[in-house]
């Protein structure tokens, strides 16, 4: 019983440490699924920094807790056309 305990160990040590390394990928591949429409939103300039923004592994999600807590975009959308 105690080989089994330590091979389930070893193996979410192994899963835990991949996962690791590719968390920052997936929230950037995130963040650029949703480029286009940040980018029709805010337009070009506030879309592409702000798709930067939230690319960046920590920063971004500094910058969704503070809109999370403030209740408002840091990055405000564009004035609608009419």
């Amino acid at each position: 019983m105690a080989g089994s305990t330590q091979l389930v160990r070893w193996g979410g040590r192994r899963l835990s440490k991949r996962m690791t390394r590719a968390v920052p990928w997936v929230g950037m591949a995130i963040a650029l699924a949703g480029f286009a429409a940040a980018v029709r939103r805010k337009g070009m300039l506030g879309g592409t920094f702000d798709t930067g923004l939230n690319a960046v592994p920590f920063l971004g999600a500094i910058k969704s807790a503070a809109e999370t807590l403030s209740g408002r975009d840091l990055i405000p959308d564009r004035a609608a056309a009419h």
